[in-house]
């Protein structure tokens, strides 16, 4: 896994699940785990910074906040 430090929440304020999409086009979370990120733990938390940053390097790009 990449070290820097993460922010709060990896949105990057080009969220498309408030347009119906199930996959953010931002940020590559769920609509459930967009709307239950708050209320999750740190270890559930950690999954999806995990598969989130997988899925950037599939895709040939770092995430945006490791940037």
């Amino acid at each position: 896994m990449l070290k820097k430090e993460r922010p709060s929440s990896p949105c990057i304020a080009v969220c498309s699940t408030a347009l119906g999409d199930e996959i953010c086009r931002g940020c590559g979370r769920s609509v459930v785990e967009v709307s239950t990120w708050v209320m999750m733990t740190e270890e559930q938390k950690e999954k999806i910074w995990a598969r989130l940053e997988q899925q950037w390097l599939r895709g040939g790009r770092i995430a945006p906040w490791l940037r």
